[in-house]
């Protein structure tokens, strides 16, 4: 009895120590900017949603800059300081501010990422800081091209709100993820992929005929990409994906939510594992 207690205790010790181990191995908790608010979507809950589900999932802290303005004209008092981006690893631009064209402005946002911090764009911030002839597919380090360099999707609308198949392709960040369909969403359109950009999911929509119409209209796009952007090729992770609620609170959105987070950061492996004490155990069973 003795001898096992022996036993039983140098196991135990060992156990604790080899946690202890990997406790003190794992990196810090990521520390988010979400960035939300703007025209013609819920980001009061949005807000509540991604920080709920993103916390729920990786070691992360989810810091909300959310701006009540619903007009096309929001702004975000961060953005006024040139170095607003220096206390996160990562920043999520989740707002909708399609009206806001004033160049100086737009560039403090850019320099950050340009100067190495990762981004997560989410649905309207492909609709957003852009001015001159953005419906027409726009030239490299043209005046308004900024925005859409950074993102590396050129879109500008959207048909109306029917379900979107999404297909997954072969990545790192997409790993472990099965393809869904989503509820009634909107499919943005391309006008062009840059050539920094890799796609990660195509979304293919069914509209019933409307008016002569006999046959479904078919629809398809790109829905989710990476983007290497600027000098440091800064990581970039952006989903069209995300107008309702519903969608916005689904797990298999926050899950790829979430895994973007890890890919633009450096915490997904190249098979795709999260590193060690990423993803926490409460999240989504699919990635642990």
């Amino acid at each position: 009895m003795i001898k096992m207690s022996c036993v039983v205790f140098v196991l135990a010790a060992a156990l604790v120590g080899s946690a202890a181990a990997r406790a003190a191995d794992a990196p810090e908790p990521l520390k988010v900017l979400l960035v939300a608010g703007g025209c013609c979507h819920d980001y009061a809950t949005q807000t509540r949603l991604l920080k709920g589900g993103i916390e729920e999932r990786i070691a992360a802290t989810v810091t909300v800059a959310y701006n009540p303005d619903t007009s096309t004209k929001a702004r975000f008092e961060i953005y006024e300081q040139d170095d607003w981006a220096k206390p996160y690893d990562v920043v999520i631009h989740d707002e909708c501010s399609a009206d806001v064209t004033e160049g100086p402005y737009v560039e403090r946002i850019l320099a950050a990422h340009r100067a190495g911090t990762p981004a997560v764009n989410i649905h309207c911030a492909m609709h957003s800081y852009r001015w001159g002839e953005f419906r027409k597919p726009v030239e490299p380090g043209a005046d308004n091209a900024g925005w859409y360099e950074m993102i590396g999707l050129q879109s500008t609308g959207h048909g109306p709100q029917f379900p979107i198949a999404v297909a997954y392709k072969d990545h790192p960040l997409t790993a472990g993820l099965a393809d869904w369909t989503t509820i009634n969403e909107e499919l943005y359109n391309n006008i062009q992929v840059m050539p920094s950009a890799v796609a990660l999911a195509t979304g293919a929509q069914k509209i019933p005929p409307r008016g002569r119409q006999t046959e479904p209209t078919k629809a398809e796009a790109v829905v989710a990409w990476t983007n290497a952007y600027g000098p440091n090729k800064t990581r970039i992770f952006s989903t069209s994906l995300g107008h309702n609620n519903a969608t916005v609170g689904d797990s298999r959105y926050l899950d790829l939510i979430c895994r973007g987070l890890l890919w633009t950061t450096g915490r997904l492996a190249a098979d795709g594992t999260p590193a060690d004490g990423t993803w926490l155990e409460t999240g989504s069973a699919a990635n642990r």
